[in-house]
């Protein structure tokens, strides 16, 4: 069994979040600069198994496309291309950032290191990732 892999997809900076080998647990794995992604999930993919990519996929409160939505799925017809073996599959990732940062500070992160953005993308990434593995059981 190989592991699932999430992305919180950034203009600027992406945060991944990976499970286990069993698919039970979600854990922060880097954050790469958006540019990057595609050579970062190239050369992981060369070294783990991953069954399936989960990525973040942004929605306003009243299901409309954000600001975001577009970068997004021109990332997704290029990961498509490049991966057409990896099953690839949207989830929503509304309140993300915000749960990302609650998560921190009740886990009594530093104000510093809270203020370094790619915690928070590599956060969110793990709370998509979670939240995509509790909607399939």
């Amino acid at each position: 069994m190989g592991r699932i892999l999430a992305i919180d997809f950034g203009l600027k900076r992406t945060g991944i979040a990976v499970t286990d080998p069993l698919q039970i647990i979600a854990n922060g794995l880097d954050t790469v600069p958006t540019h990057t992604l595609l050579v970062f999930l190239q050369t992981y993919f060369a070294k783990e198994t991953v069954d399936q990519v989960v990525i973040g996929m942004p929605k306003n409160l009243d299901n409309t496309d954000t600001d975001s939505t577009a970068g997004v799925r021109i990332f997704i017809k290029s990961f498509r291309k490049k991966f057409p073996l990896i099953p690839l599959e949207e989830h929503d990732e509304r309140f993300t950032s915000k749960l990302a940062m609650q998560a921190m500070i009740a886990g009594g992160m530093s104000k510093k290191d809270r203020r370094e953005k790619g915690t928070v993308d590599r956060v969110s990434a793990t709370i998509i990732l979670q939240s995509y593995l509790e909607s399939k059981s």
